[in-house]
């Protein structure tokens, strides 16, 4: 049986990959959201529970099973080797979980995979095609805080600068969407998606 193609969709934070999967959605595509389901992995998951217990200690889920999110967040903040570490852990149990998912869409021409750091994990490697949805950084800021009313305009520049620069994930993208407000978004996620629907 052919397996659907699939296409990873990413983009820094207020750039509108959000949006943009919800219109593939309207469309029928089946979307995985990568960052979502490693938040619900990281307590469903036994080993990957017990690798970051034993990594970050006990301390990482609370009593009733929850994950700690402050104290991992502590644990990790500004400490890029450790960072790192729980990528490492994390990820493996995420691809394994996308396969998974995968062979249940397999009556479709293509799947979505939505993560923000497709790039930077190495996660687009694996898959056929990537898009990049892409928008001014001074835009993007402003989406964030307008949506975000927890950050601050230094929390938005410093989960930027931790991204990989949009030059370089330019780069890397076979298509890229621009939500700048000039183009229109819909038109060009049409385009895509009769491109994929041809290619299968």
């Amino acid at each position: 049986m052919k397996s659907p193609l699939q296409i990873g969709i990413t983009g820094g934070i207020g750039s509108g990959k959000s949006l943009v999967c919800k219109i593939f959605s309207v469309l029928g595509v089946p979307t995985y959201d990568a960052d979502n389901r490693a938040k619900n992995l990281m307590t469903t998951d036994g080993i990957l529970v017990d690798q970051i217990k034993k990594e970050f200690g006990s301390l990482s889920y609370n009593s009733e099973g929850a994950l700690n999110r402050e104290f991992l967040s502590a644990s990790v903040f500004n400490k890029v080797d450790k960072l790192s570490k729980l990528n490492s852990i994390v990820h493996p149990r995420v691809a394994e979980d996308f396969k998974h998912w995968v062979e249940i869409q397999a009556d479709c021409k293509y799947v979505l995979k939505e993560a923000a750091l497709l790039f930077e994990s190495g996660s687009y490697l694996a898959l056929d095609k990537i898009i990049l949805v892409t928008a001014p950084e001074g835009m993007r800021i402003k989406r964030v805080l307008a949506r975000d009313k927890h950050r601050t305009q230094t929390d938005v520049e410093n989960i930027i600068r931790n991204q990989l620069r949009e030059e370089e994930k330019e780069l890397k993208a076979d298509y890229i969407i621009r939500n700048d407000e000039r183009a229109l978004i819909l038109p060009q996620v049409l385009d895509l998606h009769e491109r994929f629907n041809s290619m299968n």
